[in-house]
């Protein structure tokens, strides 16, 4: 029995990593995007 809660929570785990990881990445190319047209077309 002990080996399946460990099964169940293993994947129970991957579930908030991989959106975190998924989450990150987004954020991480917005950011880039940003600051790349920010650079791009200056405020007047």
């Amino acid at each position: 029995m002990n080996v399946l809660a460990g099964v169940i929570w293993h994947y129970w785990l991957a579930v908030p990593l991989v959106g975190g990881g998924i989450l990150l990445c987004i954020g991480t190319l917005v950011g880039y995007l940003q600051k790349v047209s920010a650079t791009r077309y200056p405020k007047r």
